[in-house]
């Protein structure tokens, strides 16, 4: 994890794309209106309805938004009807990549993602070549400072995590998706602030890529999807080298 761990301490250091609130809230907005579209309005019955209103909440996304999420889903107010895609990619150095998305023109946003990949020298993947790679899992990420290492283990474990990392001054609980809403809770019960706080792709394994400029195109490509309207994730199982030093 420890490549990984330097290149996603990179991307905080220099702000990630999806970290402007206003593209959080886009994101969430879509995920909350799917949910009570397939599962209806009510948070109790509905249990992906509840985990998106959570990580809305986890966000900071202000009440009125997330009830008008709800009421476009449920139609009581007019909204788009969003269609869930998911998009299995390579990239350069054998780098693989899952996207989320979420759109209401798929005919659009396919050649959008195909346009992101060829310039960047990626490909789309045959269904199930990459997502073999990969294990859903709840993620949650926040800073080191906040807690002691013992007592998070004591928390997040207790509510159900299945492991923690630490690295980088940074905590990462991994949860099964079933789990992760208990984790959620106890961990924002506690007044922990979550710098990341997701269900995504994890590697099974992971892909160094020891060289600069491979590096570089692999990095530029997950930014570039991820600045994309209807991409609600991006997860890859790329490593950055040890000894790489990127500008």
């Amino acid at each position: 994890m420890s490549g990984h761990s330097k290149w996603a301490t990179i991307r905080r250091k220099k702000g990630a794309i999806d970290a402007k609130r206003g593209a959080i809230f886009t994101r969430i907005a879509k995920e909350i209106s799917v949910a009570a579209k397939d599962g209806g309005g009510d948070q109790e019955g509905n249990p992906r309805l509840r985990l998106a209103v959570t990580k809305a909440k986890a966000a900071n996304m202000p009440k009125d938004n997330i009830e008008r999420a709800i009421k476009k889903g449920t139609g009581g107010l007019e909204g788009m009807v969003y269609e869930e895609c998911l998009y299995e990619c390579y990239a350069p150095g054998g780098v693989a990549i899952m996207v989320d998305v979420l759109t209401d023109k798929k005919s659009r946003t396919t050649p959008e993602i195909k346009s992101i990949l060829t310039k960047l020298g990626g490909s789309l993947a045959n269904a199930g070549a990459v997502s073999r790679l990969f294990e859903r899992k709840g993620q949650l990420t926040l800073k080191a400072d906040q807690i002691s290492e013992e007592s998070l283990f004591d928390l997040a474990l207790g509510a159900g995590a299945e492991d923690i990392q630490v690295n980088d001054g940074m905590y990462v609980v991994l949860t099964a998706p079933a789990e992760y809403e208990a984790v959620q809770s106890a961990l924002s019960t506690k007044g922990l602030n979550m710098e990341e706080s997701e269900i995504k792709y994890i590697p099974m394994t992971t892909v160094e890529v020891n060289d600069k400029d491979t590096a570089e195109k692999v990095m530029k490509l997950i930014e570039n999807l991820e600045a994309n309207d209807d991409v609600q994730g991006v997860s890859s199982n790329f490593e950055l080298g040890e000894g790489v030093e990127l500008d």
